[in-house]
């Protein structure tokens, strides 16, 4: 017999969506860094090669120089930033479906120097630089990136729980693997839409102030000349390796939480 279905409670996806989105980054944070760097490389000089050859060069090089603590380099402001990004996240979604449902049943650069200490250092610098502007560089190229990938992102998990889950059963008895199975697959989804913003947004955040004065159509003219239209798929191998397992993590970090929540408070 089907577990009892309770109604959707966006203040448990809340709280739940936090603690999904923290597996995310411990278990994606390592590709993530050679996304970014891969993005993020300078030019190479005629004649001479990249920094980086690719994502599995990019991942060797960090780990030999600086061992597995370059590749969790600067995570406590993902941790900051994600979590309760992916709150909020989880909110909006449980929200949304929260006001369609009649009834219960019905998703850092390098260039060999260290420019910040860390997050707290990052965001003073950044400041002084720019003031509040400065801290929020890039936010329509992420807005851009985040608000299709996102309905793609949840689009997608919840039709694959829905393929998943046998007939006369409720998708709140999805068995562990196909929870990771939706999860990663979503992933996977999300970021096919959102890399070629996820790249623009990348070089515009680690341009020299007054670079890009017209913003995201400056980098993109620039990139498709200097690079060609693939310069806007930059780092894809390393963001669909890490796409499935962090957002399997991801996803299953929510359930595991939702069930907790459902179990402690049912009433919130």
């Amino acid at each position: 017999m089907a577990d009892e279905v309770k109604p959707i409670s966006p203040l448990k996806n809340l709280l739940a969506g936090g603690f999904g989105g923290m597996c995310l980054v411990f278990v994606g944070h390592p590709l993530d860094t050679v996304k970014v760097r891969l993005q993020t490389q300078p030019p190479s000089l005629p004649g001479q090669p990249p920094m980086y050859s690719g994502t599995f060069d990019c991942f060797r090089k960090t780990l030999m120089r600086e061992g597995i603590r370059g590749l969790y380099r600067g995570m406590a402001a993902p941790i900051v930033g994600v979590t309760p990004m992916f709150a909020v996240c989880f909110f909006g979604f449980g929200l949304g479906k929260k006001l369609q449902q009649k009834h219960p049943e019905d998703i850092q650069a390098s260039s060999g120097e260290t420019k910040y200490a860390g997050p707290l250092d990052c965001a003073k610098k950044l400041y002084k630089e720019a003031g509040i502007r400065g801290i929020y560089k890039g936010t329509v190229l992420t807005l851009m990136r985040d608000v299709p990938a996102s309905g793609m992102y949840f689009m997608t998990y919840e039709w694959l729980k829905n393929i998943f889950t046998p007939e006369g059963k409720s998708v709140n008895e999805l068995s562990v693997p196909r929870i990771l199975v939706a999860g990663g697959f979503a992933g996977i989804f999300n970021w096919a839409v959102a890399i070629p913003p996820d790249v623009l947004k990348s070089r515009f955040q680690t341009a020299p102030p007054g670079k890009y004065p017209n913003g995201f159509r400056d980098v993109l003219r620039e990139l498709i000349r200097d690079e060609g239209i693939t310069s806007l798929y930059k780092g894809f191998n390393a963001v669909m390796i890490r796409a499935f397992p962090a957002n399997a993590a991801c996803f299953l970090g929510f359930e595991v939480a939702m069930k907790f929540l459902n179990w402690a408070v049912p009433n919130l």
